[in-house]
């Protein structure tokens, strides 16, 4: 009761995305994987349908259920199209600044030999197949949108301007930020893409008679399913940046730290890869190994990963068309989100803590066990320093000033973590203070 009271003093802001999204994806990526199966289409192209199949549901749910198109956000108006001939030159312009930007994403990927081998080739594949195909479509889509588009000058139209020369009717920060969006889209999309077969086809491919009761195969399993939903809806987040969405960009990180942050964990800049400074497993084992023979052991500790798993997932769920690393594409309190303002890195590195083990070595060295805890918990570190950056960005933006203040004084996590801080005098009495309610007239 006391708790019901205190939230209608207190409501949780509003979320930008609503429950329905994430769960209409889970259906539509469910029934497409057990299609999969039972027909055993466990290839590459299988797994970019289930993207499909992600994406649709949310994709209906979001227009006529949230009906996200009618949102102010969207900076859409449906109902006063503009002149065709108005809008015909600007729309101009932003096309060649469009296929200059793709150019510039086509050159990179060149470039970078990383590309060209192993799990990304797959990418490039798909990169070199649709290409054409976004640039024809690309034409209606703009010379639609601009049409409707409140303000269709953006950022893509700054940049086209600058390259047409025009430097007197441009402006860099919108150039700019095309340009991190850009860059955003085009690193991360082509490592999503590399990675959704992989997991996809284990779990197309899986013969559930093999677990058999054993409680390391069916964690293993299981994990291996909360990942396959996590890449899949990250994979759509990253293809449906769109208006009509709600779900465009609306600033993409600016801060330097941010993007050395975030790109150390990613390849080629990875740091905890197998020749990476920061990889934590020389000489270790995994959980399964340490409890070999303790069965019951093995169910809670495995029941532990995967619930840990299932978290990490829920908080990519949650995003529904949305997710994006470095990017502000509107603010999300719902679900796990509602306990801690970064669910999916409190829940990765508890997993890895638990799943690696890395003060457990085979070698028996009191070197590797030093040397692989400070090394995982330097990577925690980072994560930490990934979510501190996030924050410094979204404070931006009003909303999620409310959300982070809401958090200090209701989330569990803010909650525990704050009255630490105030144990030991890092709390200022204004933090986390509720707000003063005012008598209803």
């Amino acid at each position: 009761m006391f708790g019901q009271k205190s939230r209608s003093v207190d409501p949780r802001p509003r979320s930008a995305v609503s429950h329905g999204v994430g769960v209409a994806g889970l259906i539509g990526l469910a029934s497409w994987v057990l299609i999969a199966r039972q027909y055993g289409m466990d290839g590459p192209y299988s797994a970019l349908a289930a993207c499909v199949a992600c994406a649709a549901p949310m994709v209906i749910w979001s227009l006529l259920m949230d009906k996200v198109h009618l949102r102010p956000s969207t900076g859409m108006d449906w109902q006063n199209p503009k002149p065709f001939k108005q809008t015909f030159d600007i729309s101009l312009v932003k096309l060649a600044s469009l296929w200059a930007t793709w150019g510039i994403i086509a050159t990179i990927y060149c470039v970078g030999r990383w590309y060209w081998t192993g799990q990304y080739q797959f990418s490039m594949q798909m990169m070199e197949m649709v290409a054409p195909w976004l640039f024809v479509l690309s034409i209606p889509y703009i010379l639609f949108m601009d049409r409707y588009t409140i303000e269709p000058r953006d950022g893509a139209w700054h940049f086209g301007q600058l390259l047409t020369g025009r430097k007197s009717e441009f402006d860099r920060e919108q150039i700019y930020h095309h340009l991190r969006a850009w860059a955003v889209k085009g690193f991360f999309l082509a490592f999503m893409i590399s990675i959704v077969p992989g997991g996809f086809g284990d779990l197309v491919r899986l013969d559930i008679n093999e677990l058999a009761g054993d409680p390391v195969a069916i964690a293993g399993w299981l994990i291996t399913a909360m990942f396959v939903v996590d890449v899949q809806f990250a994979t759509v987040g990253y293809l449906l940046t769109m208006k009509p969405l709600d779900a465009h960009i609306r600033t993409a990180n600016p801060y330097l730290a941010g993007w050395v942050a975030a790109l150390m964990c990613y390849p080629p800049f990875i740091l905890m890869g197998d020749n990476g400074p920061l990889n934590y497993h020389v000489n270790t084992a995994d959980w399964a190994y340490w409890f070999e023979g303790q069965t019951t052991i093995l169910w809670i500790w495995g029941g532990i990963l995967v619930i840990l798993t299932a978290l990490y997932a829920w908080a990519t769920v949650a995003f529904g068309l949305r997710f994006s690393n470095l990017t502000h594409r509107g603010i999300l309190t719902h679900g796990p989100y509602s306990w801690t303002k970064h669910p999916a890195y409190v829940a990765k590195n508890a997993y890895w803590w638990l799943a690696s083990m890395p003060f457990l070595v085979t070698s028996g060295s009191f070197t590797d066990f030093v040397r692989n805890t400070v090394l995982m918990a330097l990577v925690s570190g980072v994560y930490y320093w990934r979510a501190k950056t996030e924050e410094k960005h979204l404070l931006g933006d009003p909303a999620y000033k409310d959300y982070a203040e809401w958090m200090d004084r209701n989330a569990p996590i803010p909650r525990l973590l704050n009255a630490t801080k105030r144990r030991i005098g890092w709390w200022t009495p204004d933090q986390g203070r509720a707000p003063e309610v005012q008598p209803a007239e």
